[in-house]
């Protein structure tokens, strides 16, 4: 009964676990360790859950097949509440959300009912083989499993579109108040959210075809070979995260201020300061220049540059420095003795890729594209 490949797959992935587990209770204590000790000690029970089906450990204690069900309803919650903790400002996480949670595992243990009190380990284990399995039992074991994976579908889903709005949300706040925004804004979780969402309905649509009898070709190897690759990238990505300091959060909701309603002249006399302070003074070459800065500089509060930024000149704060920098890095281009990556920095870029995100964004074309159109109308009118 062991399903070698899998088998040894699920085994490298709680050898995995187990190796992050480690690493992350030797770090100090903090909200986002806490949340992420959760979510790999989750993923440890889903995977030893796993490994007991796949390597014919239920022959020996079928009583406790199905056991991890309940705790893989809580996988995309935890993977939201950490998300919650490295990158919302609120460190309360709402009771609601606490509440909607547990009631997951609740709807999993109750629709396990039948399966965990009407069949004996006994008959759990007959039903492992089509030749000695009872059809109305069946019946009910093929309800446990289509149900308990219907609830995980669902609270995945939600959840992590919860963590999606959370990340896009974390991200505006920080184009509002910073000009570089690549180191706080951990773009990685995006695409490695996308890919656990993809896997994981991957495994339930996969569990549900094969607890109605349906396999293919890939069944048991394609989707552990996706997992460990997933499991692989957050880790790396989780564990190389660093702890974002409040302000890099944002301002709580319970603290966020509405912004004053401000008269046109009033805005009008702080966009030219801005101007000023970009032109004259080009404070856009600071690297690490911040909404505060910015505000200390000009002798404005941030509400009222951030209000003037949208609300008169329709943008934000990381937007309108970086269309400087650009027009600045324009102005080098022109130099053809002068590397791309230079320019970058000198302009005040953190990095290239930022660079040229920004600067493509703005002109339409990449730095070097944008040069060699330079070059191109020089020799015409040569």
């Amino acid at each position: 009964m062991v399903n070698l490949f899998p088998t040894v797959i699920y085994s490298c992935m709680m050898g995995m676990t187990v190796f992050a587990l480690l690493e992350v209770f030797n770090r100090p204590k903090e909200r986002q360790t806490f949340f992420l000790k959760g979510l790999l000690l989750l993923l440890l029970m889903h995977l030893a859950g796993e490994l007991f089906i796949y390597s014919g450990a239920f022959v020996y204690a079928p009583g406790l097949v199905g056991a991890h069900l309940p705790f893989r309803a809580l996988l995309g919650p935890a993977l939201f509440f950490y998300a919650h903790a490295t990158m919302s400002p609120d460190k309360a996480i709402d009771k609601r959300l606490w509440a909607l949670a547990s009631s997951g595992p609740i709807l999993v243990l109750l629709a396990m009912l039948p399966f965990i009190f009407m069949i004996s380990p006994a008959e759990k284990l007959a039903l492992a083989n089509s030749a000695t399995r009872d059809s109305e039992l069946w019946k009910i074991a093929i309800f446990t499993c289509l149900s308990t994976t219907f609830v995980f579908i669902s609270y995945t889903v939600l959840f992590l579109i919860m963590a999606l709005k959370l990340h896009n949300a974390h991200r505006q706040q920080l184009m509002e108040r910073f000009s570089d925004i690549e180191q706080r804004s951990v773009d990685w979780f995006r695409p490695v959210l996308l890919i656990w969402g993809a896997v994981w309905l991957m495994y339930a649509v996969e569990f549900s075809l094969g607890a109605l009898g349906w396999f293919w070709f890939g069944s048991g190897k394609l989707l552990p070979v996706l997992e460990v690759f997933a499991l692989a990238i957050f880790m790396q990505k989780a564990l190389s995260q660093k702890v974002l300091n409040e302000s890099e959060k944002g301002l709580p909701r319970s603290n966020q201020i509405r912004a004053v309603l401000l008269s046109v002249d009033k805005m009008q006399l702080i966009a030219s300061k801005l101007e000023h302070a970009m032109k004259e003074d080009k404070l856009f070459l600071q690297d690490n220049l911040s909404l505060n800065k910015l505000s200390e500089s000009i002798s404005e509060t941030e509400n009222h540059i951030s209000e003037t930024l949208s609300q008169f000149l329709n943008t934000k704060f990381f937007q309108f420095v970086n269309n400087f920098r650009v027009e600045e890095a324009k102005k080098a281009l022109q130099d053809r003795g002068k590397l791309i990556t230079s320019i970058a920095f000198d302009v005040g870029f953190n990095s290239k890729s930022t660079f040229n995100t920004a600067f493509k964004k703005v002109v339409g074309y990449s730095p070097s594209a944008y040069r060699n159109l330079l070059l191109e109308s020089t020799q015409k009118t040569l």
